[in-house]
């Protein structure tokens, strides 16, 4: 990882020191470990361990990790496995940060049941192993289970009951995020689970893939290759942003104060801008020229998109101390340095 990415690291650790302690001497179980996500919280937690009295004991999975091993470190182990098959974890678990998933449209449009096994299968096999443990469980959904908000509903508060379409070419991900919510209220209702739900919203920053085909890491690499933009549909689809340092710390916030059985938006709530807005910035932090098409959706990518998309964080302020700090502009210019520097172009 490059420099970028270590400043993200130093900074989630210093904003989070004040109850890293929470973490010492715990046997955590990371899933979608070699993801976006999961890369940070590997890394954080790493870094408490150069000053905790008593390490967190890591045990990392991801399907696409190239095959078992255990890295130097021995309090790291790195398992390859399927989430959504039958888990066997020889080893005592106190918090399980499960946010393995299929996330972009493209993907999750080319591989629909497996989408929803990873999270409805995947969210059952560790909720077991959460109730044979008396493990906390960390339940990574989506902003997505809001499905297309009405005006009156954003910002969206987490009572928000959604405008969801079941039927629809993001359905197979929106409605299993809806599913592993649901086995999340089971299981901490009947059987004393603590469970958190945490619905992240657009959530960017360095570590993203390249060929993610979401928006960023679209208008990334286009510009890096002196492409010219495409913008889908009519670009006046509006969302707000979150940097990763600050969504990083949001989720460990979860994880320590969360309550209960409780759900919290993690996210920006301002500014709530267009995907026309978006390609202004970035032709204002690029020293090269920049230009732009509208295009319909492309088939491999769904049309049926929400039109707003905004978070009402009251209840992380009020619950987490939730209080992100990175404006926009500040967070795409980082994102950008570190993609001219990281992806293959």
């Amino acid at each position: 990882m490059n420099d970028q990415f270590v400043d993200d690291r130093i900074e989630i650790v210093k904003n989070t020191k004040k109850f890293a302690n929470y973490f010492s001497n715990k046997c955590i179980l990371i899933t979608g470990a070699n993801g976006f996500i999961g890369k940070y919280f590997i890394e954080v937690f790493m870094e408490y361990n150069k000053f905790l009295k008593k390490p967190i004991k890591l045990t990392a999975i991801d399907i696409t990790f190239k095959k078992n091993v255990y890295y130097k470190n021995k309090n790291l182990s790195v398992l390859k496995k399927d989430v959504s098959k039958k888990l066997k974890i020889n080893k005592k678990i106190d918090i399980i940060i499960h946010a393995a998933g299929i996330a972009s449209p493209f993907y999750y449009r080319q591989k629909p049941l497996e989408t929803l096994d990873v999270t409805i299968n995947g969210t059952r096999n560790l909720l077991n192993i959460a109730k044979q443990n008396k493990a906390k469980v960390i339940f990574f959904s989506s902003s997505e289970i809001y499905g297309d908000p009405d005006n009156k509903n954003i910002p969206t508060k987490e009572n928000y009951r959604g405008n969801v379409n079941s039927m629809g070419p993001r359905a197979c991900y929106d409605e299993s995020k809806r599913l592993g919510e649901t086995l999340c209220y089971i299981y901490s209702k009947y059987f004393n689970v603590h469970t958190n739900i945490i619905r992240p919203f657009n959530v960017y920053g360095p570590g993203m893939n390249q060929n993610d085909y979401r928006i960023f890491p679209n208008f990334a690499i286009n510009i890096l290759k002196n492409n010219i933009i495409s913008i889908y549909g009519s670009g006046n689809q509006t969302r707000t942003y979150c940097y990763v340092s600050d969504a990083i710390e949001g989720f460990l916030r979860v994880v320590k104060y969360g309550k209960i059985g409780e759900v919290y938006n993690i996210g920006n709530n301002k500014p709530e801008v267009s995907v026309e807005k978006i390609y202004k910035i970035f032709k204002k932090i690029n020293s090269k020229k920049i230009f732009a098409k509208y295009i319909k959706h492309p088939k491999s990518y769904p049309a049926d998109e929400p039109q707003r998309r905004c978070p009402n964080v009251e209840k992380s302020i009020k619950h987490l101390n939730y209080k992100p700090k990175i404006k926009l502009e500040e967070g795409l210019k980082k994102y950008m340095d570190w993609a001219k520097k990281n992806y293959k172009y």
